[in-house]
């Protein structure tokens, strides 16, 4: 699999990356396991994990097979996003309960240090120095190599960016995490271009629109869907419309003038947007996944990739 440069930095991911959402909910540890090493085989690098995956289960599950050696630490590029815990020091942005919640999530994968910390959201309660103060003290005390955003505003992304180069601090965001799809491409109205302008990387979540550009929920919803599942039922839902079926056939019509399938079409085309470091795909066992891994050898024809610009494109 190719890798590429995270933004401007030199971080190098795997253009598709492997995303741990449904770990210890959908997904049990022994295929979480499975889907680890498939990932691997195939040249996968980057493993994305939060702590709200399963209230922290999956850094759990991640923690155990790294400790059992199932997979290499060194052969992984952990990008982890967290919140801070509640408790004596906030439930907010201020800078001991992010790094709390950094230690937390460090304990729970059993590893010394992330490879990229995403910092969840915006919050007006905290000046942003201190969440940069934070960032710092996280990577010259050896816990974190990268840091990065998770699902900012573009004007949030250039003022982090500004300030903190105002201020001279020596660690820059250089990912900014975002759902982007065919069915969701709010991020190219403000977030991607500020993301570009200021050499930042974005890693895209839910790049097959929450399992609804697969064309499996076309005449109706699977048992073994995740829409069949009461944990993630509103979370498919949310990307089932009139709007979503017309692109999903747009979809469909592509993959078959293709030969190949619809999660190849969608995934590539996300994964070849400008701008788009990797796609981040989850799995509910080893074969799906395997399934996301072999579009690497697809290039979508620059007609067909128009067409699907045009009929998905984002509401202004």
């Amino acid at each position: 699999m190719q890798r590429r440069r995270v933004g401007d930095s030199g971080l190098q991911v795997s253009r598709i990356g492997l995303g741990t959402m449904t770990w210890g909910e959908d997904t049990d540890v022994e295929s979480a396991g499975e889907q680890l090493i498939a990932f691997l085989e195939e040249g996968g690098t980057l493993v994305e994990t939060a702590d709200v995956y399963g209230d922290g289960k999956a850094q759990e599950i991640l923690g155990a097979h790294l400790a059992g050696g199932v997979v290499d630490r060194d052969s992984l590029v952990l990008a982890g996003r967290g919140g801070p815990p509640p408790g004596p020091l906030g439930e907010n942005a201020a800078r001991g309960a992010l790094l709390a919640g950094l230690d937390a999530t460090l304990r729970r994968l059993g590893t010394d240090h992330l490879d990229l910390w995403q910092l969840p959201g915006w919050d007006d309660r905290v000046p942003l120095e201190e969440r940069l103060s934070a960032v710092e003290v996280a990577v010259l005390s050896g816990r974190v190599r990268y840091a990065g955003l998770v699902a900012p505003a573009g004007w949030q992304l250039a003022t982090t960016v500004e300030r903190a180069r105002h201020l001279g601090n020596i660690v820059l965001p250089v990912s900014a995490q975002a759902e982007y799809s065919l069915l969701h491409r709010t991020a190219e109205l403000e977030l991607l271009p500020a993301a570009r302008h200021h050499g930042v990387g974005m890693l895209a979540w839910a790049p097959l629109g929450r399992g609804v550009l697969t064309g499996k929920y076309t005449d109706g919803t699977p048992a073994d869907s995740r829409a069949a599942s009461a944990v993630l039922a509103p979370y498919v839902e949310a990307r089932r419309n009139e709007r979503s079926a017309r692109i999903v056939q747009s979809v469909l019509t592509a993959a078959d003038g293709l030969g190949t399938s619809p999660l190849a079409v969608a995934l590539a085309w996300v994964r070849d947007r400008p701008g788009v470091a990797s796609a981040v795909v989850g799995a509910r066992d080893a074969a799906q996944l395997t399934a996301s891994m072999a579009t690497e050898s697809i290039t979508l024809p620059a007609e067909i990739r128009a067409a699907l610009d045009d009929v998905s494109e984002p509401v202004r």
